[in-house]
């Protein structure tokens, strides 16, 4: 019987082997030129439709746009679909509109719902890409469901797709005996755009079906392509540009108790006015200015696994100063694979400023950025006695970058942080180049300086980060390499970085294959990939290393299955401990009420104790369902189990049961109620989360909410005993805010 380094090996040259055949046999063909895509003309229109789901408006009476054939993008490449879509574009001096007639021959499958923006992922929908200033650097993209719920993201190189941003815009959308129509509404205010006697801007058409879990779009979008390299050219004649003016007053005030003793309880009523503004300096250059602003989270953090863990736990940003723009701040490379660095903004970082202002614009083929802050920083501790809780902390962000072509950039960012004397800079340059159609390199270099009188045993580190990547991606196989290295004194304190001190690169590799649709009409691709990494901790003193290999199938109804299974080690004190594990992962919309996913792992884990490490072995799984039994009502569960054995006596260290739940009901688009119910063994707490929210549009809204916090404890001697005893409420309270978007 072969050894396991053997079959390891062996398959990783059959997988390179097949890639490069299969690579070779693509490039043996030879595919004829594309001809460029004659640009599409809008219609100017003197009476604006109404966006009512109806396209009986005279801006609709005129020919479509000649879009042609819509090809899929997703599962596979260049299929068609028996659902044919049809376009109209118009503006007028106000607005840039969009009609869609989405025939489908089985309309009782169409999949929608009335549900909060920017969670139509599994319903049906329709909408566009749009290069605004037609750099190909930065796209809108914006999609409606057949009910008219949208679905907004900005696209940028460096960030990719970022759903933060909630731009204001009008949509509707109805279902109709032949499938479904929606209309758009693009306010001139809303989008950033030179005008002039000829406006070109780049657009893209894009339909989702959910039931057959087919993504199409025109112009078609390739292997190794994305909308920056296909827009088509969209036409306006003598369009001015109407630079960004708006003001939003916020008023906010809660109502906390937190418990003292069993009989008492501490009161904190809170009240303020704040106000921000965005003010377009011209109709490219747009100022964002907070001023004593509420950043209280609406929406919760789920409970995550937080025992245990060798790394920080990544929780998104979700307060929308610092949504909107972020991706723009995001390096080449960031987030892709199993990179050290995540972001190298993070904003959660500042945890709760007094002041924000934030400059974005784009000059030319150059777009840039700046964003400072001043935060009330806790400090890195809740402890009293941590020199730097209470203290103010600056944060200074500038970021710049330029067009080499489209969809290739160079850029340079700069970051200064300071909070009572201690001092963090970082500067650095980054590169995102389109080598040809299959082919994409990425890199970033970063060099850091800190000085730090609060740590005594290294007052003044510095250090350099850097990562480089590259990438080949056709319909048959894709290829990526990584290599990243940071020096022990690296610090970026505006960065969610995983580690320091290291030095290791990973390769990958997939084959993809497209059963028959006709003979297998459920199945939609299978690919088999393996994925292989090492390096060097110098931190830890040790060496790493993983090897992964598996298969991922997609199906109908948007179905999905991955099954991987790895072998390796890794470096933790000054000790070697396997790692590698077994792992399944599925999702799958069963019907249009219902979509389950669930994922299991096992096999050889770490316990991370800095003192007394050890071998261990653990299983863990995930299931969640969502229920949608009518498109206003849906129920959202997850489940997560965790258990941790010490291999050398099978000794049970710990096992951690956390338990989300989401019910929404939506009245209207406008108006909806949420509860959450969360509930987390391993800090033995239990949240409820109730709120009310009124969202005419972004900007204006009226949130009313209440919460509260069980917790398992038992008060002796004057003193809180966590985890014993019953649960109690340790902490209620009640928060309104309400704010108003003036654009003038």
């Amino acid at each position: 019987m072969p050894s396991l380094r053997t079959v390891r090996s062996v398959h990783l040259v059959t997988l390179i082997g097949l890639t490069v055949s299969g690579t070779a046999a693509a490039q043996n063909t030879v595919a004829p030129a594309k001809a460029a895509i004659p640009p599409l003309s809008a219609t100017a229109v003197s009476r604006p439709p109404v966006i009512d789901g109806s396209l009986d408006d005279e801006a609709w009476a005129g020919p479509p746009l000649p879009t042609g054939e819509w090809k899929s993008y997703n599962p596979l490449y260049g299929d068609t679909i028996p659902q044919q879509t049809t376009v109209w574009a118009a503006y007028d001096k106000d607005a840039l509109y969009f009609a869609f007639r989405c025939d489908d021959p089985d309309p009782s499958g169409i999949k929608t719902s009335i549900t909060r923006r920017d969670n139509i992922w599994s319903d049906d929908w329709v909408g566009l890409s749009l290069d605004a200033l037609g750099t190909g650097q930065t796209s809108y993209h914006l999609m409606v469901n057949p009910s008219g719920i949208q679905l907004d993201m900005v696209n940028t190189i460096s960030g990719n797709e970022d759903t933060s941003p909630d731009w204001v815009w009008e949509s509707a959308g109805r279902v109709t005996d032949r499938g479904y129509v929606v209309e758009i509404k693009l306010p001139l205010q809303t989008i950033r755009f030179k005008g002039g006697p000829r406006v070109q801007m780049g657009v893209l058409f894009w339909r989702r079906v959910s039931r057959i879990g087919v993504s199409v779009a025109w112009p078609a979008l390739e292997a190794g392509k994305w909308v920056f390299e296909t827009h088509a050219p969209l036409i306006f004649k003598d369009l001015a540009a109407v630079p960004t003016r708006e003001l939003i007053p916020s008023v906010t005030y809660s109502r906390n108790q937190e418990r003292a003793t069993p009989s008492r309880w501490d009161l904190d009523s809170t009240g303020d006015i704040g106000m921000s503004a965005k003010w377009g300096l011209t109709s490219t250059v747009t100022l964002d200015a907070t001023v004593n602003p509420d950043f209280s989270q609406v929406e919760s953090d789920a409970f995550q696994v937080e025992v245990n863990q060798r790394y920080p736990v990544f929780f998104s940003e979700k307060r929308p100063f610092f949504m909107e723009g972020a991706g723009l701040f995001n390096l080449a490379g960031n987030a892709q694979g199993d990179a050290s660095m995540l972001y190298a903004v993070h904003t959660r970082k500042i945890i709760d400023p007094i002041f924000g202002a934030k400059l974005t614009g784009t000059a030319g083929r150059v777009t840039f950025g700046s964003l400072t802050a001043i935060d009330q920083a806790p400090g890195r501790t809740e402890d009293d006695t941590d020199p730097l809780r209470g203290k103010e902390q600056l944060f200074q962000i500038a970021r710049a970058e330029i067009g080499l072509k489209r969809g290739s950039y160079a850029g340079a960012i700069a970051t200064f942080t300071e909070i009572a004397g201690r001092q963090n800079a970082v500067a650095g340059a980054d590169v995102n180049y389109k080598i040809n159609d299959a082919q994409r390199a990425t890199a970033f270099v970063l060099g850091s300086s800190t000085t730090d009188d609060i740590e005594s045993d290294d007052p003044n580190r510095s250090g350099v980060g850097l990562q480089a990547n590259y990438f080949y991606e056709k319909n048959r196989a894709s290829i990526g390499a990584q290599l990243e290295h940071y020096d022990r004194g690296f610090v970026m304190d505006t960065a969610f970085l995983n580690r320091v001190g290291i030095t290791s690169g990973w390769l990958y590799g997939d084959l993809n294959f497209y059963p028959n649709k006709n003979r297998y009409p459920w199945i939609r691709r299978v690919s088999f990939f393996n994925f292989l990494q090492g390096g060097r901790d110098r931190i830890n003193e040790g060496n790493e290393y993983i090897d992964i290999a598996g298969a991922r199938l997609s199906f109908t109804r948007q179905g999905f299955f991955r099954i991987d299974q790895g072998i390796g080690y890794e470096a933790w004190q000054g000790e070697r401990f396997e790692q590698g594990r077994t792992r399944l992962f599925g999702q799958v919309q069963l019907f249009r009420w219902l979509r389950s996913y669930g994922n299991v792992n096992w096999g050889p884990a770490t316990y991370y104790d800095e003192i007394d490490p050890f071998q261990g072995r653990s299983t863990q799984g995930t299931l969640g369902v969502t229920f949608q039994p009518n498109g206003r009502f849906t129920q959202d569960l997850e489940g997560t189990r965790i258990v941790f054995d010490r291999e050398s006596t099978g000794e049970r260290v710990y096992t951690v049961h956390i338990l989300n739940t989401r019910t929404t009901y939506q009245f209207s688009k406008e108006l909806a109620v949420r509860g959450i119910v969360q509930y987390d063994s391993q800090e033995t707490r239990v949240l409820t989360d109730f709120l009310g929210s009124y969202e005419p549009r972004p900007g204006t809204v009226v949130y009313a909410g209440y919460g509260s916090l069980y917790q398992k404890r038992s008060y002796q001697e004057s003193d809180w005993i966590e985890g014993q005893g019953d649960y109690l409420t340790t902490r209620r309270g009640l928060f309104f805010k309400a704010s108003y978007l003036y654009r003038f």
